[in-house]
């Protein structure tokens, strides 16, 4: 069968979308890729379809349990034989799993970062055939990526440990030029085919207000929404728990999610969501990483995001369908220090050593400040991020809240009317 072909019998997708088809034709060919393609686009297509065509099993190293479950689920309920190796599973779950990956009965394999290098699964793959490495998020690779993971550092020598080099493929949603070269150069990508499909989803509307009671500001939105689905993403834990209490007081069907709740409870307030029982989802960024839900009409973030990279990402799980939607920042100066805290106080691995986490820290205040630039702006908001990326964007895009007319003289005088009170 053809790549389309087994895209229409197990995925039920007709065509493919921009840049898909280029990164399987590599990944059939032999040939190392990197793909940066914004969230919505269809990234693990783009290592599912090839992973089915391809003699021998696929590993797809994954950051996040939740995201392992999602898609293992998604590609079973479609036909394909599919697991996840990670600590959710019990001892018993574990040899039953790599057992039947050892008689050869899964085209993908989802693993952890973390378990790369343990004596069972690397016997495994040495043993066994790989028709390919898939790194997912690969920007965790990377130092100056938006969401370091040590572990990820784990890859190159987990490569180098096979007995066969299988092609190796690394997929992120935001990178900018540098984290793009730290993936090639950390991950050893032989002369990979390197994608970008661009940034800008011109279906999203970007909006950034700074009211002075955010709760009221909300509300006045959600009350003429109130049939659609929507995500308000807040820094901390107790600011979910405080503004969902709170919604549901107000009359709103939502929703909580955070690192903070029990297994249980998480998972089924996310399958709610996903199946439309509860219309808002209030979380952290711990939610969304792999969830496709398609009709979500706006996204709103209740506190400025750390970095751009965050809030792109977060942003961009409004509109999956291509219809037109909302991506609202509501911004206070308090939020800043709130983010600085959160730097400081970052769990981050043991044994990153003290420098590392000193350059990590800088690196972290220099992109909240270009956050804080991005909430200040009064210049297109969609071509701020573009550029921020790398992309050169039309100084107007009409589609934001600093291309109005109306907002954009607002903006102005909001702006001039702060000098003047500073002044005073």
């Amino acid at each position: 069968m053809s790549a389309h072909e087994y895209l229409k019998q197990y995925f039920g997708y007709d065509t493919f979308r921009s840049g898909q088809e280029t990164m399987i034709n590599a990944i059939l060919s032999g040939e190392d890729v990197l793909g940066v393609m914004p969230t919505g686009a269809g990234k693990s297509l783009c290592f599912q379809v090839p992973a089915l065509m391809m003699s021998g099993v696929a590993i797809i190293v994954s950051p996040l349990i939740s995201l392992m479950k999602d898609q293992v689920n998604a590609l079973t309920r479609s036909g394909v034989a599919a697991a996840f190796i990670n600590s959710s599973l019990t001892d018993r779950q574990m040899q039953k799993v790599m057992q039947n990956a050892g008689n050869g009965e899964y085209k993908l394999i989802y693993v952890a970062p973390e378990r790369l290098l343990s004596q069972g699964f690397l016997h495994l793959a040495q043993s066994g055939e790989l028709s390919m490495l898939a790194v997912d998020e690969a920007h965790c690779i990377s130092q100056w990526g938006h969401d370091f993971r040590p572990s990820y550092s784990r890859i190159p020598d987990f490569i180098a440990k096979l007995n066969k080099r299988p092609v190796v493929a690394a997929f992120t949603a935001t990178a900018t030029t540098a984290v793009r070269e730290d993936i090639i150069r950390l991950l050893g990508l032989i002369k990979p085919t390197t994608l970008t499909t661009g940034f800008d989803r011109q279906n999203l509307r970007f909006e950034v207000q700074r009211p002075k009671y955010k709760f009221s500001v909300l509300k006045d939105y959600l009350d003429g929404k109130r049939e659609l689905c929507g995500i308000i993403y807040c820094s901390t834990r107790n600011a979910v728990e405080d503004v969902c209490m709170r919604l549901n007081h107000s009359g709103f069907n939502a929703s909580r999610y955070h690192a903070g709740l029990h297994d249980d409870l998480r998972r089924g307030n996310q399958d709610d969501f996903l199946h439309d029982s509860t219309r808002l989802m209030v979380a952290t960024n711990a939610f969304g990483m792999g969830i496709n839900k398609p009709n979500v009409s706006f996204v709103i973030h209740y506190n400025m995001p750390m970095n751009l990279e965050n809030y792109y990402q977060e942003a961009g799980r409004a509109g999956r369908d291509g219809r037109s939607a909302d991506c609202v920042l509501l911004y206070d100066d308090r939020d800043v220090q709130t983010n600085l805290w959160l730097i400081k106080n970052a769990d981050r691995a043991e044994e990153i050593d003290m420098e590392t986490k000193e350059k990590c820290m800088a690196r972290d205040r220099s992109r909240l400040q270009e956050m804080r630039y991005y909430c200040s702006t009064t210049d297109c908001l969609r071509g701020h991020i573009l550029k921020y990326f790398g992309e050169k964007p039309p100084k107007y895009c009409g589609n934001c809240s600093n291309c109005g007319t109306d907002l954009v003289n607002f903006s102005i005088i909001d702006f001039v009317k702060r000098v003047i009170t500073r002044i005073r």
